[in-house]
């Protein structure tokens, strides 16, 4: 039965799906995939669209019946046009992984958006295990293009995610630094935490950019201000340097010691320190 978790119902059903449910089952009769087959196809003509996702799944798997792709994603096709949200996203994938059909990545993008709404990253999580789990460069290509097409259409997980694509050199792209600055940038705009202290991190480094320490302070103190206890590491060094700042060692010793209390293990030895050295200390 490991294959048919997408039975999945409230307490009410119409009659003929209730029926192909319990001979699925076995529940108070014998279990026949045939005959479940029989009241799914009649609960399918009805225009129950879970009896059609149902069917679909049993020719997708070849339960009952011959495994035969192409109906599948018909009756998948069927079932989200009828407002499905399971069909809707396994027709995503059907159109991503070319099952029953010609690959088709922008109708992919389309009814993954359908099947998730807004929440376009739930959605992609498959994709994102198709290049952190390095298939093929084909997978690649197909993810980053989701990816985009997400990320243009506002998705602030998929600007970072983006981001971090033209950021790293590995196999997942071709570094490409100003497109990466770009998209941490409009997720910062968007209110992504993480993509403050990449882009903090940019400006530090002359990464896609030029070093700009200012800039660089100011996205660390967003950052740090979100709880990224790295970053408030980072700020206390700019204030105990003067970097970006004046020389303030009342601030860096507070910063300090909010990221200590964050888990952050620098700052934990450098608030030791403060409290060892008396210079320090008698400055606070």
């Amino acid at each position: 039965m490991g294959n048919l978790h997408f039975l999945n119902f409230g307490q009410w059903c119409p009659f003929d799906l209730c029926l192909a449910i319990r001979y699925v089952n076995g529940n108070g009769i014998e279990e026949n995939f045939e005959k479940a087959i029989h009241w799914f196809q009649k609960a399918a003509e009805n225009g129950n669209e879970e009896a059609m996702f149902c069917l679909a799944k049993f020719h997708e798997f070849g339960k009952g019946t011959e495994k035969n792709l192409e109906k599948s994603f018909y009756l998948h096709q069927k079932a989200a046009e009828n407002g499905n949200k399971k069909a809707m996203f396994s027709l995503a994938n059907h159109y991503y992984n070319g099952k029953g059909t010609e690959e088709n990545l922008e109708k992919a993008f389309y009814w993954f958006q359908k099947a998730k709404g807004n929440d376009f990253t739930g959605a992609m999580n498959n994709l994102v295990i198709c290049y952190e789990c390095g298939k093929t460069e084909k997978n690649l290509e197909k993810a980053l293009y989701l990816h985009q097409k997400a990320a243009e259409n506002g998705d602030k997980e998929a600007m970072f995610s983006l981001a971090n694509y033209y950021y790293y050199n590995g196999e997942e792209t071709e570094e490409n630094l100003e497109k990466a600055i770009y998209w941490y940038q409009k997720a910062t705009e968007n209110g992504n935490k993480k993509a403050m202290f990449n882009l903090a991190m940019c400006y530090v480094n002359g990464n896609g950019t030029e070093v700009n320490i200012e800039k660089a302070f100011h996205w660390f103190q967003k950052a740090a201000e979100n709880g990224n206890e790295e970053a408030m590491y980072i700020l206390a060094k700019f204030y105990e340097c003067g970097e970006g700042t004046e020389k303030n060692f009342e601030k860096a010793f507070y910063l300090h010691q909010n990221a200590a209390e964050n888990g952050n293990e620098e700052s934990m030895f450098c608030l030791a320190d403060y409290y060892y050295n008396e210079e320090k200390t008698e400055r606070i």
